[in-house]
This record gives structure tokens, C-alpha cells and sequence, in this order.
């Protein structure tokens, strides 16, 4: 003989229905609670070499507070890198300031011009791009595609720049 089966209505006293309708109404919720994206923010060193790297370009010899010069301010927001990639046939050495926000960067933003003397080997090559919060700089000359993938990179990275 077997066992009449037993009609299986609810799981330990909870009713299936309303526990689906609690789960697809939480579930169609979640779109609906923010209308807009955020507004996008500077990137971290890690966002800014993803960038980089998306353009083909390559970097390495990374030197946290390298600012290619000693001032004391410039050191700690600065990363000496070398970057090669694209049409650039030489491997650059570039300097990138990372500056907390944009007031930090109109406010240091002359420092960097000051600093690049100490080793800018050609004043007339010298290369720098700005994208608020960031500055990249370095002797150039820098090659054509290699310098539009830098400063789309830069400017992709900085976000909103504040």
C-alpha cells in the first residue's frame, strides 16, 4: 500500500504565493530606486593605467613620488612612468600629477611647469596634458596617435575632474 500523498500548499507555514510576490516585488524595486548614473569621479592610478593600457599603451617603470624634480609638494601626488605604444617609436618617460580635486590642480598646476625644468632636456619639446584633476608631462617630442591615446585616456580617467 502507499502512502497518500500530502498536498504541499506552504514550506514551514509560509504560503508560496506571497513569499514569490515579496521576492519579483523587491526584485523590480532595485531599478527603480536611483533615476540617474552617478557623475563620474577621477580614477585612481589603477583606473588611469586601465585607461592606458585600453589605448595600447604600454607602461612600466612606475616610481611613486617620482615628480622629476624635488619639490616637496609635487612628490606625493607624482608618478614617474615609462610609456611606449602606438606610433611613439622611443619609449617616453612622463610624469603623472595626481591632484586631489580641482581646486588642488589650479592651485599647483604652475608647479609642474616649474618642475619640468629640472628635466626637460628641450624646452621647445617639452609635452604636457591637463585634464583636471591630472597633469601628464614629459620631454617630447610625443608621437600623433600616441599623444590623442594619452590625452583620451587622461580626460576619460579624470571623470568630471573634480
Amino acid at each position: 500500500m502507499s502512502p497518500t500523498p500530502r498536498p504541499s500548499r506552504s514550506v514551514r507555514g509560509i504560503e508560496p504565493l506571497p513569499l514569490v510576490l515579496v521576492f519579483v516585488l523587491s526584485l523590480s524595486a532595485c531599478g527603480t530606486i536611483s533615476t540617474s548614473a552617478p557623475a563620474p569621479t577621477p580614477a585612481d592610478f589603477q583606473g588611469i593605467a586601465t585607461e592606458l593600457t585600453i589605448r595600447r599603451i604600454a607602461i612600466d617603470n612606475l616610481v611613486s613620488g617620482d615628480a622629476g624634480c624635488t619639490d616637496r609638494v609635487l612628490i606625493p601626488t607624482a608618478i614617474g612612468l615609462t610609456a611606449k605604444g602606438l606610433d611613439q617609436a622611443t619609449p617616453a618617460r612622463l610624469y603623472l600629477y595626481i591632484f586631489r580635486d580641482r581646486a588642488a590642480f589650479e592651485r599647483l598646476r604652475t608647479t609642474v611647469d616649474d618642475c619640468a625644468r629640472s628635466y626637460v632636456t628641450d624646452p621647445q619639446t617639452f609635452e604636457s596634458i591637463d585634464a583636471s584633476p591630472f597633469v601628464l608631462a614629459g620631454q617630447g617630442p610625443w608621437a600623433p596617435e600616441f599623444r590623442a591615446a594619452l590625452r583620451e585616456a587622461l580626460v576619460t580617467a579624470a571623470g568630471t575632474g573634480d
